[in-house]
């Protein structure tokens, strides 16, 4: 061979070398690719499913965090009956459930073949009031289920921003309208002018298929 063809082989060697390290240096980029960091995922045999489990902390907390957390999870109902999520627990702590409303309810109910988004806007939450947890870390969540039962997983701790920015506490929080009457006087005269109460209004929205509806709480 020519050292011409030696020289020309050389380089196309290093400029073979060089191209793969480039593009992985590129595709490891998370910031780039803008991925989002492996989240928690557990079932309860076949029929419960719950995926991307994150326990969100308000923006701009870091490192060690004590306050309140709300929480996301994607849960699938696959079997072929009706499903009630009865309880959330992040680390000690037991989250307070909400319908699509903002109305505390009991349990949210999962029709047979349905999956809900907990913590997206319109959707139902879990959040807590307080909790330590170590944001970028991470913290037991338990979820309990009326007929599957008890499951825990780790979930990631991440900060309300980016792509968690609507899932924090602050969003997830039960609305003003959904707390008990401020007086006595309050309550009777929402009775006599016939405007449904916070069970009936969990129950009304029951038509929305893409949440569940809060009238778990007359299932239990």
């Amino acid at each position: 061979m020519s050292r011409s063809l030696r020289r020309g082989a050389a380089a196309a060697l290093v400029l073979a070398a060089i191209v793969p390290l480039a593009a992985c240096a590129a595709g490891n980029d998370a910031s780039t690719l803008e991925i989002k960091p492996d989240n928690a995922a557990t079932a309860i045999g076949t029929d419960v499913k719950l995926n991307n489990i994150v326990v969100v902390t308000p923006k701009g907390t870091a490192g060690e965090y004590s306050g309140a957390a709300a929480l996301t999870v994607n849960i699938a109902n696959t079997g072929g009956e009706a499903e009630v999520l009865t309880s959330v627990k992040i680390g000690d702590s037991a989250a307070a459930l909400t319908d699509e409303s903002g109305a505390a309810v009991q349990g949210i109910t999962l029709a047979p073949g349905q999956s809900v988004l907990l913590g997206a806007e319109g959707g139902p939450t879990a959040s807590v009031p307080g909790s330590e947890l170590s944001v970028g870390g991470y913290a037991r969540t338990t979820f309990t289920f009326k007929n599957a039962g008890e499951v825990s997983a780790d979930a990631n701790v991440q900060p309300a921003e980016g792509y968690y920015e609507d899932f924090g506490p602050q969003a997830a929080a039960p609305s003003p309208s959904a707390s008990a009457p401020v007086s006595p006087a309050a309550s009777a005269s929402a009775g006599a002018s016939g405007s449904p109460s916070a069970g009936a209004t969990a129950s009304g929205s029951a038509s929305a298929p893409a949440v569940p509806s809060g009238s778990a709480s007359a299932q239990q």
